[in-house]
């Protein structure tokens, strides 16, 4: 359903994003009125959502999400073997769902580092495009030797590009210093549980 906390309080009578985010904490848990509203909205049984459904006979019903598309999640290793002349994204048995259209050419990937720090974090999920050329001030995905970088691609004179941290404790890298390959640009970014 693709709900913020905010939203799904929103939904809900008389509750705050705060108290969602302490049931999925597992800090409170939801009252009787709450679980009621809940198997309304997600169109699931009441008792399931009381109970649990550790394998029990239940009439729970799974609503599937008919624009949703099973993403791979990919590794730094994954990443490093993809071919960028002719790119095809490995089947790793690991997804994550998205609506994203035309995501026969997308993955995921979890990040790691600062160098985008304070907009991507470690942690954060990026989904990469790979049949998507990238456009100045755009974020990409790049291949320098045996690194794997996320930056923002900017276009410094003719032919020639670099890729900017965000980070600015980490170096700007030009494309006539070294040999960068564009792996794909960024199309959506997912932040899990971080105050702001």
């Amino acid at each position: 359903m693709n709900l913020t906390q905010q939203d799904l309080a929103k939904k809900l009578k008389d509750v705050s994003h705060v108290a969602v985010s302490q049931w999925e904490s597992d800090t409170t848990k939801p009252n009787a009125e709450n679980l009621y509203e809940l198997s309304t909205l997600f169109g699931c049984d009441f008792g399931w959502l009381l109970k649990g459904g550790n394998g029990e006979a239940t009439n729970a019903k799974l609503i599937p999400n008919l624009n949703a598309t099973q993403i791979p999640i990919l590794s730094y290793d994954d990443i490093q073997n993809i071919d960028v002349i002719n790119p095809v994204i490995p089947i790793t048995g690991e997804f994550i769902m998205s609506n994203l259209k035309g995501s026969n050419s997308t993955f995921a990937f979890t990040l790691k580092g600062d160098s985008m720090a304070n907009d991507f974090l470690e942690g954060d999920t990026i989904f990469i495009d790979i049949a998507v050329k990238p456009e100045p001030g755009e974020f990409v995905l790049a291949r320098v030797g045996s690194d794997v970088l996320f930056r923002k691609y900017k276009i410094d004179s003719i032919g020639q590009f670099s890729l900017q941290p965000l980070n600015l404790d980490y170096p700007i890298i030009s494309s006539n210093e070294a040999e960068i390959k564009i792996i794909g640009i960024l199309v959506e970014h997912r932040i899990y549980r971080r105050k702001r």
